[in-house]
């Protein structure tokens, strides 16, 4: 046998580890792992330390003398701050004296509670505690930070990108929070950051951190018990922090010591000079601040930081925001499904040992202390206490139901947002420039003024000009003082937004926006209609369908879309395209609605989201009976504000179907551009859904396409114009273009049954079947009679159950 000296045995575990580790896992000792420790523990920790569990400051390597300096610089300023915040908390004397009225079974109740108050931790937690409070877990590879610099230096867009979506899916608030201040650290060249997240109820809100000054070159996250050893806590409305996180507003200060709100006391402890100081409140969904970020000491030698610094930063947090609320609603729902676990647990407990009173309470400390994660626990027995334990438990289900819904909401906003920013694009400077330099043709030039429009005539460019001729023409930037710069970057930016399917686009958006234009100017409808809701319908129109998929609302329901989950199954795209004109309107730059008063701009908010939610052809059919019921009647008045809501709805979807309208050969290119769409999702829906699609979406079924539109026309197109005419004779010329396009259709539609029934005819003569199919043939002649009332008998069926799936639906 060979013999083998220590050094290559040595070398030998060296090159093989987890064969050490899996030896000391199976021959290792108790004595002999405390030694280790004990000889491996820290010089520099205190005794008191040492009895606590308090591990080094984990944020720094030891071995290069400049991290060394800042190591102990950063540990002074984590224990000024800790101490500024640690409150001390005194336990109850357990040992209370018996008084002369209890009794002897009283006093053996009060010597078995005594007995059974304290659990102490077990063999296996005090191991954990040990192991966890010295060792560091690595969060980041050093080669994951370098390549976010590279990419950052290389591609700005891809950079962005890549820091939400380093936070999209982390659902830990420790890691999470460690992410957001290593990219803000990256985002913005910032020496340190610090994150602190609103706690408390709303009278009593205190902003705390478990991440004091994180340097940007970290490349280790804390442990669990160093966090708790650092949590910093700072009094809402106090200091910088304080200020931010109660008005919500960006503080960037050049140099922190000519600010009175800051305090110098940490610099002067620590030697470190703090300089420039960046601090920016993070917002959930619903606009509250959820907590503040902090950068100090922009690099290089603590310059200032600058306005692209706020702006990218202003781009990153609301991201930050939706992650830090889906981490706290994952930490809610998990410490809701332990602790209806532990109930439980309990309740069996109770049921399964109900003959020892030591041994019932026992296990119900066992369970307190697993369920509050505390270190000692005690039971006080009281009689004749009636607990409501079944309302208690059906609670508990009801609340766990209703957190995992708004999970599940949560996790959709999340999808969309990202979603969103992977299409969202905003114009540069140079294509506002050329287009406020650009000469802008008459209405009569452009042709926007007529009924007939031809919706190909204008290309991208052309149809950014016509809008801002439109505007201009109604007097809207006049009267609402809108900034001419401003108008421009929100046309182009809006342009930007819609996407490159087949029918619902930019065209598409623009079109739209014509047809009002005509209705309003040509048609006179101005002279009824005020102002706002002039101006409202405008904007309605060309965001009306902004960020569309190409798929309706009944396929977003039928694949469980992350839209329809955010929004639900009614109006679910309409609800999306009205918030994400929101969301351009609140971009820097872009709100047109600026100069408006805060009364002004709420009702010019609804009337946009009343105007955009109209385009869903489900409530067209549950106004128009109330529409045509008022203007048939004659008793439609403009001074009746339900009748003003309804004009508006239905002026809207005229102008969103006003492409029927068209002259033929425009109307027909529109109709093939809306059913190549229609196929393209009647192929998803075969294809990932398994499902059969409906006719208008089968392209299997494509030569149905006139017989469909004759349905289409009839069903909703004409009752619809032909009310709007008894309300306003000038709109007659769009009644007759649907006239003139229903005869075309009309033709094609008899020439195709003509091709089916000679089809059939030949068929059964070659076959020698029966010959009375040929008889088909001669009666696609006859002009109405019994073929008039089979086709209304199909309309009715059709739009009795496919209201949502119609050619022109939404």
């Amino acid at each position: 046998m060979s013999n083998f000296d220590f050094s290559d045995v040595e070398a030998f575990l060296d090159c093989h580890p987890e064969l050490f580790e899996e030896y000391l896992m199976r021959k290792g000792k108790s004595d002999t792992l405390s030694r280790w420790l004990k000889e491996h523990q820290s010089p520099k920790t205190s005794p008191v330390e040492e009895k606590l569990g308090v591990a080094r400051d984990p944020f720094w390597p030891s071995n290069p003398d400049g991290l060394k300096r800042r190591s102990s610089h950063m540990e002074l300023r984590r224990n000024f701050a800790r101490s500024k915040a640690m409150t001390a908390h005194r336990t109850y004397d357990e040992h209370v004296s018996l008084t002369a009225h209890e009794s002897q079974s009283s006093m053996r109740r009060r010597a078995l509670l005594r007995k059974a108050s304290s659990l102490p931790p077990t063999t296996a937690h005090i191991l954990s505690a040990l192991l966890e409070s010295r060792v560091n877990v690595p969060q980041y590879a050093s080669s994951a930070i370098d390549y976010k610099y590279r990419l950052k230096e290389s591609n700005e867009r891809e950079f962005f990108l890549e820091l939400v979506k380093d936070i999209s899916n982390e659902l830990d608030m420790t890691n999470l929070s460690y992410k957001i201040l290593i990219n803000v650290c990256i985002m913005v060249d910032a020496d340190m950051c610090s994150l602190f997240l609103v706690e408390g109820p709303s009278h009593k809100r205190t902003l705390v951190s478990k991440f004091f000054d994180v340097h940007s070159g970290t490349t280790m996250r804390p442990s669990s018990s160093t966090l708790d050893s650092n949590e910093v806590q700072v009094p809402w409305g106090k200091g910088i922090i304080g200020y931010v996180a109660e008005h919500g507003e960006t503080v960037n200060i050049p140099n922190a010591y000519e600010d009175h709100r800051f305090s110098d006391e940490i610099d002067k402890l620590t030697g470190y000079k703090t300089q420039s100081i960046l601090c920016m409140a993070i917002h959930n969904s619903d606009g509250e601040v959820i907590g503040v970020v902090q950068a100090i000491n922009k690099n290089p030698n603590g310059t200032p930081f600058t306005e692209d610094d706020e702006k990218v930063m202003h781009m990153y947090l609301p991201f930050c925001g939706i992650s830090i609320s889906n981490a706290k609603l994952f930490s809610e729902s998990r410490k809701e499904y332990d602790r209806s676990r532990a109930l439980l647990e309990v309740v069996n407990d109770l049921f399964e040992e109900q003959t020892d009173l030591e041994k019932i309470v026992r296990k119900i400390m066992q369970r307190a202390l697993t369920l509050l994660q505390c270190e000692r626990c005690s039971v006080l027995l009281l009689e004749d206490i009636h607990s409501p334990a079944f309302v208690i438990f059906c609670g508990l289900g009801i609340n766990n139901t209703m957190m995992y819904n708004q999970v599940k909401k949560t996790w959709a906003k999340q999808s969309v947002a990202l979603d969103m920013l992977s299409y969202h694009a905003t114009c540069s400077k140079a294509e506002v420039d050329r287009l406020k330099a650009a000469k802008i043709p008459l209405s009569s030039e452009l042709g926007i003024d007529e009924f007939h429009f031809n919706d190909f005539s204008l290309d991208n460019d052309a149809m950014i000009t016509a809008s801002l001729r439109m505007f201009l023409e109604l007097g809207v930037v006049q009267k609402f003082k809108i900034d001419y710069e401003v108008l421009c970057r929100w046309l182009l930016t809006v342009r930007k937004n819609y996407r490159t399917v087949a029918y619902h686009n930019w065209r598409h958006a623009f079109n739209v926006s014509q047809c009002m234009f005509v209705m309003i100017t040509t048609a006179g409808f101005q002279e009824v209609l005020t102002d706002t809701e002039t101006l409202a319908l405008m904007v309605g129109c060309l965001c009306h369908d902004l960020d569309h998929r190409g798929t309706n609302n009944a396929f977003q329901a039928k694949s469980g879309s992350a839209l329809a989950l955010l929004y639900g199954t009614s109006a679910t795209l309409e609800h999306h395209h009205f918030n994400h004109a929101v969301m351009i309107l609140q971009s820097e730059g872009h709100n047109i609605f600026a100069n408006l008063s805060s009364k002004e701009y709420s009702n010019m908010m609804q009337l946009l989201k009343q105007a955009i939610l109209a385009t869903d052809l489900t409530l067209y059919f549950k106004r128009r009976t109330k529409f045509f019921e008022c203007v048939l009647s004659g008793q439609f008045s403009w001074s009746n504000e339900e009748h003003r809501d309804i004009i508006r709805s239905m002026l809207m979807t005229a102008c969103d179907l006003g492409a029927v309208t068209r002259p033929w050969e425009i109307s027909k290119q529109v109709a093939e551009l809306v059913t190549s769409e229609f196929f393209e999702q009647g192929d998803r829906e075969r294809s990932e859904l398994k499902l059969t699609p409906a006719a208008i979406f089968d392209r299997n079924r494509k030569d149905e396409l006139p017989e469909l539109q004759l349905e289409w026309i009839d069903g909703i197109c004409m009752p619809l114009y032909e009310a709007l005419v008894e309300l306003n004779r000038k709109l007659q010329p769009m009644v007759d273009g649907i006239d003139a396009n229903r005869k075309k259709w009309e033709e094609l539609s008899m020439s195709y049954l003509q091709t089916r029934r000679t089809s059939k005819c030949n068929s059964s003569l070659e076959t020698g079947e029966n010959t009375e199919a040929c008889h088909c043939a001669d009666s696609a002649h006859e002009p109405e009679s019994s073929q008039c009332e089979a086709t209304n008998q199909s309309t009715d069926s059709t739009y009795s159950v496919e209201q949502n799936q119609t050619p022109a639906a939404n």
